[in-house]
């Protein structure tokens, strides 16, 4: 459920590993591939709805791993780092090539699942906001799993499942769930502008040796 200062030696050594293709395989490959194949599919069926959803969640994903390579270097560990005996590809030392790109395709098909009315309420609950919550839970769920193996560390003993529930997957599907419902404007806005966010930090703080 929680962190473990006992992780911190696991932790150390991930760090020295980020970026490094001393475990690259062609599987890095195959997977882009599929999330690929999965948005040119999208695309062709011009299911914007879903794309939108996808890179939504896509672009907030990478602004939570900046911050949290961000914080990992101002306070010595992240709130939580992948072991690179788990990936082919250590992207930031939060989040691995593989971890990214389930990540780019989880807003895409869990929008999916979504009532075709934005408005419509299940349980007293916006619909919108009760598969937000529902999604985040069981990722949360997930990540308690990938915390008791080898492949994620949590350092801190005040991280854990509960802490990222409430403050980084639900706003993951809240971004996927909600921002497909706005004008296309306020699409273009939100996912444009994060994306050059996140892409001005990475050029920014990677030379700097800060993530």
């Amino acid at each position: 459920m929680f962190g473990s200062w006992t992780n911190q030696s696991a932790a150390d050594a991930a760090k020295q590993a980020v970026r490094s293709v001393a475990n690259f395989d062609w599987t890095f490959i195959f997977i882009f591939a599929v999330v690929l194949a999965l948005y040119v599919n999208e695309i062709k069926n011009k299911n914007y709805k879903s794309i939108v959803a996808g890179l939504s969640l896509y672009v907030v994903h990478w602004f939570y791993e900046i911050m949290n390579g961000v914080i990992g270097y101002a306070a010595g560990y992240a709130l939580w780092t992948v072991s690179p005996e788990s990936t082919s590809f250590i992207l930031l030392i939060g989040v691995s090539w593989e971890l990214s790109m389930m990540f780019a395709v989880a807003g895409l098909l869990l929008s999916k699942l979504l009532p075709d009315d934005p408005k419509k309420k299940i349980l007293g609950i916006n619909n919108r906001w009760l598969f937000a919550i529902v999604n985040a839970a069981f990722f949360s769920v997930v990540e308690i799993f990938l915390a008791s193996t080898p492949a994620f560390i949590w350092v801190y003993p005040w991280w854990g499942a509960i802490p990222v529930f409430v403050t980084t997957y639900i706003p993951f599907f809240l971004a996927a769930f909600l921002v497909p419902d706005t004008k296309p404007k306020t699409q273009k806005i939100f996912v444009g502008g994060l994306a050059a966010l996140d892409a001005l930090l990475l050029i920014i703080l990677i030379p700097l040796g800060i993530i």
